[in-house]
């Protein structure tokens, strides 16, 4: 069993920039991280990911904007987010998953509000 724990969510202007970290209380070193959102009525959507290899992938509307982060040592998985836009807004939820026995977690969400 691992447990996300979300932080860093906030109300910024738009323009601005916020990193969300999503401390994991067990190794995410075999785990693919990633990081979604869910806006109100809308489905929740991948924004980023990193595979354990280190590659990563972004959803099209956040490339050059959003970088994901993962460190080994902390358990830790961030997303740096720079020049936020108010369609930005969401719960923002980290996830980790693992092809090899299914596991796949979630946090309880931060929430981001991008105010123009």
């Amino acid at each position: 069993q691992v447990q996300l724990v979300e932080s860093g969510g906030g109300l910024v202007q738009a323009g601005e920039s916020l990193r969300l970290s999503c401390a994991a209380s067990a190794s995410i070193y075999a785990y693919t991280m990633g990081w979604y959102r869910q806006a109100p009525g809308k489905q929740r959507e991948l924004v980023a990911a990193v595979i354990p290899s280190g590659n990563k992938n972004y959803a099209d509307s956040v490339k050059a904007r959003f970088t994901i982060r993962r460190d080994y040592i902390k358990n830790t998985v961030f997303l740096q987010m720079n020049s936020l836009k108010p369609e930005d807004t969401a719960v923002y939820y980290c996830n980790a998953f693992r092809s090899v026995g299914g596991n796949n977690y979630w946090g309880q969400g931060t929430e981001v509000t991008v105010f123009s």
